[in-house]
């Protein structure tokens, strides 16, 4: 038990070791808490196995600040699957620090992941903060990663890398989200970098698609037309899957797009703009969402999770908070 305490805590276990270069080039030496001290580094890892009918929570490893308690099954649809919401008990991600969450789904798990609160990334004025995610899909698992937005504040600095391994036989829907800034105080795009990367592979290794995302507002603009435009929400929702064919998934998804757009058309700040393809590799489909704020898209972003799970389990998606 000590050895593999000892293990996740080494700094190989937590430090992303390639993180761009428009973020690594803000790395410092604290004045403060160094890399690695008590509170600046969060590792969670949590995995899920099929027992007696049900998905039960069969490894839990947590380091402060990150946590969770217990799973939950309040989805009268789905009394099998356990929600669980992470949370951290620190205020956000400050500079230095070193986050890990590992979500294993085995083979015929079924489980849902979210978190408490949006990520709050604050102003750094020395190193920055990373956030390493890797999640595991078993043979006829069902795993759905449906975090709250990261929100970077003004001169903050952060990467978030996301690895997930898909057995071809199970499914994955996973959300990434950001905000502009803290849109409420007038703060777009004020930023030093805001950096991802998401990959999703086939076990063993094979690369089915990779996603990055490089926003570094000093060194060019964010707000194109490719970009986030006049928006403060970025949204990207992927379903991994081979439950439902690829096309007739990319299709039913762009319809729920479509109808969110007309419906919020005469919105202020230009309403909600979007879209739905194919991903490669015959891996399922991807939306990717636009919009002035965060209630829309969110709404929007709850239909697509609502039907993807109708097509690919039969069941319909329950409020993700519970009552």
């Amino acid at each position: 038990m000590l050895a593999e305490r000892l293990d996740r805590l080494a700094p190989g276990h937590y430090t992303i070791p390639s993180v761009p270069e428009e973020v690594a080039r803000h790395a410092q030496a604290l004045d403060t808490l160094p890399v690695g001290s008590s509170g600046k580094v969060g590792v969670l890892d949590l995995t899920f196995e099929r027992r007696g009918g049900r998905t039960e929570l069969t490894g839990h490893y947590q380091k402060t600040p990150l946590q969770i308690m217990r799973p939950l099954y309040y989805d009268p649809a789905r009394p099998d699957l356990p929600y669980v919401c992470v949370m951290s008990a620190g205020a956000g991600v400050l500079q230095g620090d070193r986050y890990r969450l590992d979500v294993t789904c085995g083979a015929g798990a079924a489980v849902h992941v979210t978190t408490q609160t949006a990520t709050k990334v604050y102003r750094m004025e020395q190193d920055y903060g990373t956030q390493l995610v890797r999640l595991t899909v078993g043979p006829g698992g069902y795993l759905e990663y449906l975090p709250d937005p990261v929100i970077p504040f003004a001169g903050s600095r952060f990467y978030q890398r996301t690895h997930l391994t898909c057995d071809p036989g199970g499914t994955a829907i996973v959300a990434e989200s950001m905000l502009a800034g803290r849109l409420a105080r007038g703060e777009r795009h004020a930023y030093t970098a805001c950096c991802t990367d998401l990959s999703a592979h086939r076990p063993g290794g094979a690369l089915l698609f990779a996603d990055p995302l490089r926003l570094v507002p000093g060194r060019s603009p964010v707000t194109g037309p490719a970009m986030f435009g006049e928006h403060g929400v970025l949204s990207t929702l992927y379903v991994i899957t081979q439950a439902v064919e690829a096309d007739a998934l990319a299709d039913a998804l762009h319809e729920v797009v479509a109808d969110s757009v007309v419906a919020d058309s005469g919105a202020a700040g230009g309403g909600l703009a979007g879209g739905a393809s194919t991903l490669p590799n015959g891996a399922g489909a991807w939306v990717r969402l636009l919009g002035p704020e965060s209630p829309p898209v969110r709404a929007t972003l709850d239909r697509l999770w609502d039907l993807a799970r109708r097509l690919i389990t039969g069941h319909p998606a329950p409020d993700r908070r519970r009552p």
